[in-house]
């Protein structure tokens, strides 16, 4: 899941075109369609450089190993509940950013690494693969669903697969009942909706709901699990094997984290690579067949029409990048999206190329943020793609798609689709 981010710095301008001043760039992205098509804003701001300063504490980074290098440098930090308060944020009066500032993914320091280590140590390799069996019978089950719905008319495969898998994944994962699957689900939706939003991000009444009725239910499933643990990450991270205990605080805000975190860019992902295929009608029956094709499908959609565009991090103390000294305060917007197409790094970056070498995106992050579920969604893409591709081996658009409306998150609120021409 990405971390918090910001807009401080970037004001209404025109979209891009031509030589822009870097402020001018950057603030296109504010725009409809800076945010549908933010890709010519990325090159704008390129321009001017790999790391852009835009006033007095702030800078923008588009260059590939300058972003690798903000992301893995100790002392480029999240924006913490320190950071929050700073900046004048109530956080403590919503819920909903009390989830965000609780959480591991917007902590730093002992802390995050204390919670990390905890979470990670129930998050084994062992449980991801274990988990292979049962994607492949959602994905069979929701291609299912998708023949029915979709039986002569258009379907919306966000809605009928890709909102679904993620969270009956995660949801086996954590040990939420299947009977409970749509309930997480729809207060998933709810909550990443409600405070991604660029209009509604004042209003967090829906999701302060949506996360109230979230903790209630993991506060229960945890209650649940202390008196009879089964095995599950849920169960593992209750009661752990050295004896250091998660907080119920603690251990309730990172159930729904990794809930979000499992939903969120694994939608987004299983969105945007069946767009790319539907693009790119050539590379099915490949899927259909090769394994290690389906793998550099999902890595170059990755690389390509990243799930998570940027995220946020503030020097704590002066570092230096691209020759630039970033002075301690200062917030850098790390434009993972822009960094993935820097032909510095990815020859003919704008080309859709699945077969391309040393593919090695940045979508899950990198350094002590790296996403504990990449390879899980990993898994999910690889297979949700595969099955697609021989299920439905004539699938098409069947309609405009619709984009987020977000600067952080890249993927789609719907994306018709007919099954058979």
């Amino acid at each position: 899941m990405a971390g918090s981010d910001t807009t401080r710095g970037l004001a209404t301008g025109a979209p891009p075109g031509g030589s822009l001043p870097p402020a001018v760039a950057a603030a296109s992205l504010l725009t409809p369609a800076g945010r549908a098509n933010p890709y010519p804003s990325y090159e704008a701001i390129r321009a001017h450089g790999p790391v852009v300063p835009l006033g007095e504490r702030y800078a923008i980074a588009v260059g590939y190993p300058e972003c690798v290098q903000i992301l893995r440098d100790r002392g480029m930090i999240v924006h913490d509940e320190g950071v929050m308060t700073a900046q004048g944020i109530a956080w403590r009066t919503r819920t909903s950013l009390v989830q965000v500032a609780r959480s591991m993914v917007n902590m730093n320091g002992p802390g995050h690494a204390r919670l990390r280590r905890l979470v990670s140590a129930a998050f084994t390799p062992r449980r991801i693969d274990a988990l292979g069996p049962a994607v492949e019978q959602h994905t069979d089950e929701l291609c299912d669903r998708l023949a029915e719905r979709g039986a002569g008319r258009a379907v919306d495969f966000m809605a009928e697969f890709a909102f679904r898998l993620p969270v009956t994944v995660v949801g086996d994962l954590l040990g939420v009942p299947p009977d409970d699957h749509g309930l997480i689900r729809d207060a998933v939706i709810d909550l990443v909706r409600a405070y991604d939003s660029v209009e509604a991000r004042s209003d967090f009444g829906p999701a302060d709901a949506a996360r109230d009725r979230l903790a209630d239910y993991f506060a229960d499933l945890v209650g649940a699990r202390r008196a009879r643990p089964t095995d599950d990450l849920t169960s593992a991270l209750v009661t752990p094997g050295d004896g250091d205990r998660l907080s119920e605080e603690d251990l309730v805000a990172n159930l729904i984290l990794l809930l979000l975190a499992g939903f969120e860019s694994t939608s987004n992902l299983l969105g945007n690579a069946v767009s790319l295929l539907l693009d790119h009608p050539e590379h099915a029956a490949r899927l259909r067949t090769d394994e290690a094709f389906a793998a550099g499908f999902v890595e170059e959609t990755l690389r390509f029409e990243s799930p998570v565009q940027s995220t946020v991090r503030r020097a704590g103390t002066d570092v230096t990048v691209a020759g630039r000294t970033l002075a301690a305060g200062t917030d850098v917007k790390v434009l993972i999206g822009a960094a993935q197409r820097d032909p510095r790094r990815f020859p003919d970056p704008a080309r859709f190329d699945p077969c391309r070498a040393d593919q090695q995106s940045l979508s899950f992050g990198a350094g002590a943020h790296f996403c504990l579920g990449a390879g899980l969604a990993r898994l999910e893409a690889r297979t949700a793609l595969s099955a697609l591709s021989r299920r439905f081996p004539h699938l098409t658009r069947a309609g405009a798609a619709v984009m987020r409306n977000s600067l952080v998150l890249r993927g789609h609120d719907q994306l018709p689709v007919d099954l058979e021409r």
